[in-house]
């Protein structure tokens, strides 16, 4: 084994590697400010109607549930719902496609952004949502989960001890 003061494979190194990494991948992750859309209505924590009509359930992530109709709500649903329309209603988003159009229900299945942000990383950043692989669409889910341990570690939201 060759042992080296300098070089990448020193903690310097490899430290710097990692920051390296994270900037292009994040630079990677910045979205066009055309075409956007308004959203009209938050439905849930994970879902969306835009102007026209059109229902948006988030790519890659899962909200708990809220309470309608005759089903119980579920823990920190209503909380994910508030803090969805806290991030988008009213405010014009951008929809980016993974692999398929739209879910089994109709809606179309998108990554939402404000601005440079995506609300489906930062719901499951600040513990609001789970990830939620369904492939094909997992463009982002090395990401999404990588949020979700953080969350857990750090006790953000759903996961904070009761």
């Amino acid at each position: 084994m060759i042992k080296s003061k300098f070089g990448l494979w020193n903690n310097k190194g490899l430290a710097g590697l990692l920051v390296l990494t994270l900037l292009i991948t994040s630079m990677s992750c910045v979205i066009p400010q055309g075409n956007t859309v308004l959203v009209t209505r938050v439905i849930d924590g994970d879902t969306i109607e835009i102007e026209g009509g059109a229902k948006i359930r988030y790519i890659g992530i899962d909200a708990p549930e809220i309470a309608y109709a005759q089903q119980a709500g579920e823990f920190f649903g209503q909380e994910a719902s508030e803090k969805n329309r806290e991030l988008v209603e009213g405010k014009r988003v951008y929809l980016e496609k993974d692999t398929q159009n739209e879910d089994d229900h109709g809606r179309l299945l998108r990554y939402v952004w404000v601005d440079d942000m995506m609300v489906n990383a930062e719901l499951v950043k600040l513990g609001y949502a789970y990830s939620y692989t369904c492939p094909p669409n997992v463009k982002y889910q090395k990401y999404f989960l990588q949020l979700e341990e953080e969350a857990r570690e750090q006790e953000q939201g759903l996961w904070a001890t009761r």
